[in-house]
């Protein structure tokens, strides 16, 4: 049987021409690709590994971890392995790497969905600010007032904790204070912005 490569197919056939035997049929399988070898420069090789240990997203330092591995000549299956990945992920990295090198390694391109409250961040905190609830109901209420948005307590209490704010509790002091409490004050409960 003759083995050739044809636009990267692998064709099989006896003789290579198409005759009247179904032994000479030309056969067609998937195609076959070149195995990408990670190789770094003395540069990159220095910038992946500051970048292993001290960039500041978490994504972006598994990515270099990844990277240096298969560098290394580890294979993607024990790379993947050692950084906690699935294979096909590590493959991703690699695909990323491909195609626009380092920088193309460091894009993360996630975008969750975001609240329709993000439009009025300023006007709510201004109005927290000046005059703080005392109830997660009333938070509620005022930001319905505000912006016309009716939300239910869990979404007010998160939406408020990634304002900033925190809730500050009341508690009985006694008389003389042994002690004061930095979230004990002598007014009513609020939500407020962290000190």
């Amino acid at each position: 049987m003759r083995r050739s490569r044809l636009l990267g197919f692998v064709v099989y056939g006896c003789c290579g021409r198409q005759g009247d035997r179904p032994e000479c049929e030309v056969k067609v399988r998937r195609p076959v690709m070149a195995w990408f070898r990670v190789r770094l420069t003395e540069d990159e090789q220095r910038i992946v590994q500051e970048e292993r240990a001290l960039h500041p997203q978490h994504r972006v330092r598994e990515k270099m971890l990844v990277l240096w591995l298969l560098h290394c000549g580890v294979t993607r299956e024990k790379a993947a392995l050692v950084a906690g990945l699935a294979r096909s992920t590590v493959q991703r990295y690699v695909e990323a790497f491909r195609e626009g090198g380092l920088d193309g390694l460091r894009r993360w391109n996630v975008r969750g969905p975001v609240s329709d409250l993000a439009a009025y961040r300023d006007a709510i905190r201004e109005s927290f600010e000046k005059q703080p609830v005392s109830t997660t109901a009333e938070a509620c209420a005022r930001i319905e007032q505000l912006t016309g948005l009716r939300r239910g307590p869990t979404q007010v209490r998160r939406f408020l904790k990634d304002l900033g704010m925190k809730w500050q509790r009341i508690r009985a002091i006694p008389v003389p204070p042994k002690k004061t409490w930095p979230s004990t004050f002598s007014s009513r409960p609020s939500f407020t912005t962290v000190n």
